[in-house]
């Protein structure tokens, strides 16, 4: 719903501008070629472009349309607008920093007459900084790699609350020249580091306060001023490595075509039917850190009196240290058969895949018996391990030209293991016109609950919970009108036994079945060089369901747009509005990493506001923007709540920290392309 891709494809002018005096060498046999660079996404023929927009180039890369962070650039996130964990089989379970990281799936894969990189730097107050670099080129014309990565680094306007982020991909592949052969090849790698600071403690209005003006004088839940000052005693840190592979052989007619003088010559390949390989090889570790614990932070998983009540910690004695590790390899076989016309064909496939889990907790207490022989206490390693087979199958018809329909249907079915019984299952059906399109489609899964809802284990605890299977039903539909400006869709889901924290902060299960409904609408009005840019989401919250999000959300942008100097500069300049209505917002709590339900505290936020200046000459693009400027006027805007303090008020209420907006500020960005 956020700005994408031009409509027509880009090219990007490379070469020198032709010498058009008549009194030096004749260049008129001189080729001002542009270089061509197109991405496709793994098992979609469909062509992608580099984004090279203006109208929302302002917004954060990791800020997609509704997800909201704890006011922090790189801090956990949740989507506003409610969408169920996307899992089938055997995971792990945590997606709090889900819209920083690659994924091996969502790839891009280049292909490119040019080398071509890319170069991005943003800069924010308080020394917000998020850098990138992606660069692509082809070997040969018929294999290609890229490499990217990101670097975010945020201490931010509030006491320690650090973000530091890395992430990395590298991509290829290869097409042979009789097109029989092709391999797609990956490696990601992500870490996320987050501070905790557990909420400011607004319990005097500090929030709203002008004395407090300097967020970092408000006090925090995890505030150790003994340890340090910059740096909190509780941090997550999540680590994973993926290496993806999948090659394929096709059969089929080849077909040799020569250019005019015979000199050269490329294929074309009909095909009949192919056989498919994927194996994916990865390694997801979460670490959660307290230094110096305070033993009322656990008490809804543990019970535990600590020696050290303050300053650093004695290692092994009074920290708490928790660290779950998964490993997995999955291997699958696909045959594939296609039918029809080429460019228009439609495919089918049909396999088996194997994969090996394994989940690790460290450090654990183990009880043993020693040489007396007299049960104690060791702390060790609890391991786990499953393997699993599944069958797994697909129908696609892709709509790759306008007037064309296109449908589809995949399934996932897991049949040995302790997750059998679990599937997932899609089908859509949808058409491209010359200007608009539609598509609808349904979703239904069934999945066991992930290992982190399930154990909790330290050198204190061990805590295991048993859930039913949950099940998630999706029915949607979208359209899109490109000649009016519009696109609009509804989304209806059905969801059974749904898996949760519950007010306590601990694993739960919602066993009573409940419905949500969606819609949403964007509609941009255009007159002369203005643009006026509109989404709309409502969402039809289910009685007593344990699901916090608000009911309605929008996010408005006025713009002046336009070319100058004889189209060598553009701009778009404006402001943007976003805002929801009241509702309880999320909890998040921070010994598990995990956003929470929560109906204690009921907000009301003012709209967040900003004002931008985006430019582009040539290949570089560039914004400049003021943001959160309705903290210029009211100063406690609050995205979520903390875990509860073991203290009450005068009133007797329990104080509950909060996760504020920052302080008003300036960022400045670009983004620079360069082709060789």
């Amino acid at each position: 719903m956020s700005g994408g891709n031009p409509a027509q494809p880009n090219t990007i002018a490379n070469a020198p501008q032709r010498d058009t005096n008549a009194n030096k060498t004749n260049t008129t046999k001189w080729r001002d070629e542009e270089a061509k660079i197109t991405y496709e996404k793994l098992n979609s023929g469909r062509i992608g472009y580099p984004d090279t927009s203006l109208h929302t180039f302002q917004r954060s890369p990791f800020t997609k349309s509704w997800y909201t962070d704890l006011g922090n650039l790189g801090s956990p996130a949740n989507n506003l607008l409610f969408t169920p964990e996307d899992r089938v089989g055997p995971t792990l379970g945590y997606h709090i920093f889900d819209i920083y990281r690659f994924n091996a799936d969502s790839l891009a894969f280049y292909s490119t007459t040019r080398p071509y990189s890319i170069f991005n730097y943003q800069l924010g107050s308080k020394l917000e900084q998020t850098a990138g670099i992606m660069h692509t080129q082809s070997i040969r014309p018929n294999w290609n790699f890229a490499v990217e990565y990101h670097k975010t680094n945020s201490p931010g306007f509030f006491k320690i609350q650090r973000n530091n982020h890395d992430n990395a991909c590298l991509s290829t592949n290869f097409k042979s020249l009789d097109k029989h052969y092709t391999l797609y090849a990956g490696l990601v790698y992500n870490k996320e580091q987050h501070d905790e600071n557990g909420g400011t403690i607004d319990t005097a209005g500090e929030l709203s306060d002008p004395t407090y003006s300097d967020r970092k004088t408000i006090p925090t839940a995890y505030a150790n001023d003994l340890y340090s000052a910059t740096r909190s005693t509780v941090t997550n840190m999540q680590r994973d490595f993926t290496a993806l592979l999948q090659h394929s052989y096709t059969w089929g007619r080849t077909d040799t075509t020569y250019n005019a003088d015979s000199t050269q010559y490329s294929y074309s390949l009909v095909p009949w039917f192919s056989i498919t390989h994927k194996m994916e090889v990865s390694s997801e570790k979460h670490v959660y850190k307290d230094l110096a614990p305070d033993s009322t932070r656990y008490t809804s998983l543990f019970t535990q009196s600590f020696i050290n009540r303050g300053g650093y910690y004695a290692i092994g004695t009074d920290s708490v240290f928790v660290q779950q590790k998964w490993f997995w390899i999955d291997n699958k076989l696909l045959l594939n058969g296609f039918i029809g016309k080429p460019g228009h064909q439609l495919k089918f496939s049909a396999g088996i895949g194997n994969r090996y889990d394994q989940f690790i907790s460290t450090p654990v207490s183990n009880l043993i018996n020693d040489s007396l022989p007299k049960q104690v206490y060791s702390v060790g390693v609890d391991r786990s391990s499953i393997i699993s087979n599944y069958l797994e199958g697909e129908l696609r018809k892709e709509a790759l030209h306008p007037k064309e329909w296109e449908y589809g249907a995949n399934t996932k079915f897991f049949i040995t293991g302790t997750d059998a019984g679990n599937f997932l299952l899609n089908m859509a059906l949808g058409k491209e016109f010359k200007n608009s399109s539609f598509l609808a489609g349904f979703r239904e899964q069934l999945n066991s609950a992930p290992y982190s809802y399930t154990n909790y284990e330290n050198r204190f605890t061990k805590q295991f919970f048993s859930f039913s299977n949950e099940s998630v039903s999706m029915l949607y539909a979208t359209l899109s009108i490109n000649k009016i400006r519009l696109s609009a869709g509804v989304r209806s889901y059905f969801i059974g036994n749904y898996i949760y924290l519950d007010d306590s902060e601990r694993p739960a299960q919602y066993t009573i079945p409940f419905t949500l409904n969606q819609a949403w609408i964007r509609k941009v009005f255009k007159v002369g060089n203005f643009f006026l840019d509109n989404e709309l989401v409502y969402q039809q919250l289910p009685d007593n369901a344990p699901v916090n999000v608000p009911a309605l959300m929008g996010r408005h942008q006025f713009s002046f747009e336009r070319a100058m100097f004889k189209r060598a500069l553009k701009i778009a300049a404006g402001v943007e509005v976003r805002y929801n209505t009241a509702y309880h917002p999320a909890g998040y709590d921070a010994v598990l990493n995990r956003f929470y339900y929560q109906h204690t505290l009921f907000v009301g936020n003012t709209p967040q506001a900003s004002v931008f200046l985006n430019f582009r000459i040539k290949r570089f693009r560039a914004f400049i923007m003021g943001d959160q400027l309705q903290q210029i006027f009211v100063r406690n805007t609050i995205l979520y709540t903390g875990t509860p303090l073991p203290i009450t008020e005068a009133s007797g209420a329990q104080a509950i920290p909060v996760y504020a907006a920052p302080n008003t500020l300036l960022r400045f960005g670009f983004t620079w392309a360069l082709v060789n």
